[in-house]
């Protein structure tokens, strides 16, 4: 009898914050994972298991999705409802880290966990497995180093220990621009009220710094951390455009994957035989008949609208402005408004029949996001500036009118509007504001030269060369799982 080594992948998994827009490209970034020889799987909450289980590898990509028991009642999740964020976080803190830690050291070895940075619960319970963990920042560079610029912010008087923005003036706190720290480009104007963890009232506001300082502490033992941007992204003088860049405090390796990630065949190498990888599912059922009625549209005439599936209701009196002036463009529009009593208050009574009645308008709970912005009736996105609908429009090339709301949008609306010149900042939503910004953005010279902005923005970021400098990155980071765990690589059978 003898023995003969026989090669198998190594096993990493994938830990999201249990969110759309973070399991999302957590998944694509499995999918890629799995194309470069990993066995992946992700592991999501319950609640987010029963709405997606089953779909999440129906293209055959090798990617595997498991359960993790959360204990969030079923109501909680249910339906088209999302538990709040306080009970994410005391599930992932008390809850989860158990059954995570029983994932870890029962069957096949685990040579990594990636680890979504906001769900960092994760990182402790993969350091007690003696499993090693990196990071995963599903949002632009630049919006991480803003986090990780924390201590620096500290520091230098702009925020206090509790995160709350400090002002020489009271006056000038509303206006006070976050200047002089290399983090951000000089054309990239951000006010210290619009930092990402200001968010909702003053106990909550310092809920969610504390929430970020213990994030960045336990960040500190990534080796590397995956980020989900695409080259020259965050536009700053140190590394910008390099393929592997480190913090200024000497953090972790940053290895930018985004092109990587976009829908569709993997950079790595697929034989022609195999397919390209399914959608990823979503967490909303979405209405399908927005694309026979796209299809009745005029090219570049419609004004698609949504505020994405984790921030919260506008507000009803915005609501009704914002239906008033999508009424008076005289435009076709798209809204995907939740059908939820907190998101639809303030819609005029029968605003949505109306507009379906003459044609001109359709309002949904939920689009297809994906398959909207790439059609050809879609003209220009009203967007809460989430990363994933940022780079969305970005790759079809849809020019943005951008109304944030919370967290990153601010920053990455900043970006939009002031770097890459591809969109406009709606200032507020008084209907006569709605009708002449998109007035603006969809005809005339600054509509075209934003249409001429955004298209060479998408070569930049769809071109096959940003998807091999990605995919570089990709292949580093399995490489060196591979070549740091070489016992995970081969087992043998005695003949």
């Amino acid at each position: 009898m003898g023995a003969d080594a026989v090669m198998i992948q190594p096993t990493v998994l994938l830990v999201p914050f249990p969110a759309q827009g973070h399991v999302t490209p957590m998944l694509h970034l499995a999918r890629d994972l799995a194309a470069h020889g990993v066995a992946a799987t992700v592991a999501v909450p319950d609640f987010i298991h029963r709405r997606i289980a089953g779909l999440a590898d129906a293209g055959g990509c090798g990617v595997a999705l498991a359960s993790i028991p959360s204990g969030i009642t079923e109501d909680a999740g249910a339906g088209d409802d999302t538990p709040g964020f306080g009970a994410i976080a005391h599930a992932m803190e008390h809850h989860m880290p158990a059954h995570l830690e029983r994932m870890l050291t029962r069957g096949r070895p685990i040579a990594c966990v990636v680890v979504d940075v906001l769900a960092s619960w994760a990182v402790p319970v993969a350091a007690r497995c003696g499993v090693p963990a990196a990071g995963f920042w599903p949002a632009m560079l630049a919006s991480y180093r803003v986090v990780a610029a924390i201590p620096e912010l500290i520091e230098k008087g702009l925020i206090s220990e509790s995160g709350t923005p400090i002002s020489s003036n009271q006056y000038d706190m509303e206006d006070q621009m976050i200047r002089g720290l290399q983090i951000l480009p000089a054309q990239v104007e951000l006010r210290t009220k619009e930092l990402p963890w200001l968010v909702g009232d003053n106990a909550t506001q310092k809920s969610r710094f504390a929430f970020w300082l213990q994030t960045l502490h336990r960040s500190r033992s990534f080796r590397w951390v995956l980020v989900n941007s695409f080259p020259g992204e965050a536009g700053c003088a140190a590394a910008a455009d390099e393929d592997v860049q480190r913090p200024a405090r000497q953090g972790p390796q940053i290895l930018p994957v985004g092109p990587a990630l976009l829908p569709g065949i993997s950079s790595a190498e697929f034989t022609k035989q195999q397919q390209p990888c399914s959608k990823n599912p979503s967490m909303w059922r979405a209405d399908s008949t927005c694309i026979g009625w796209l299809d009745a549209q005029r090219a570049g005439s419609v004004v698609y609208v949504s505020f994405g599936s984790w921030v919260g209701p506008i507000g009803p009196d915005k609501i009704r402005e914002l239906a008033l002036g999508l009424e008076a463009t005289g435009r076709p529009f798209l809204w995907a408004l939740k059908r939820d009593p907190s998101w639809r208050a303030g819609l005029p009574n029968g605003f949505a029949e109306r507009a379906a009645a003459t044609g001109r308008g359709k309002v949904v709970d939920w689009a297809p996001q994906e398959d909207v912005l790439r059609h050809g009736a879609v003209g220009c996105y009203l967007t809460h500036c989430g990363w994933n609908s940022t780079v969305e429009a970005i790759q079809h090339g849809v020019r943005l009118l951008c109304y944030p709301v919370s967290g990153d949008q601010f920053i990455n609306c900043a970006y939009i509007t002031g770097l890459w010149k591809i969109g406009l900042k709606l200032g507020s939503m008084r209907r006569d504001d709605v009708k002449g910004c998109i007035g603006k953005i969809m005809e005339g010279d600054e509509g075209r030269r934003l249409q001429e902005k955004v298209t060479a923005l998408r070569g930049k970021v769809v071109t096959a060369e940003a998807r091999r400098s990605a995919d570089r990155n990709v292949r580093s980071f399995v490489d060196e799982i591979k070549r740091d765990h070489p016992l995970l690589m081969q087992i043998y059978s005695v003949l």
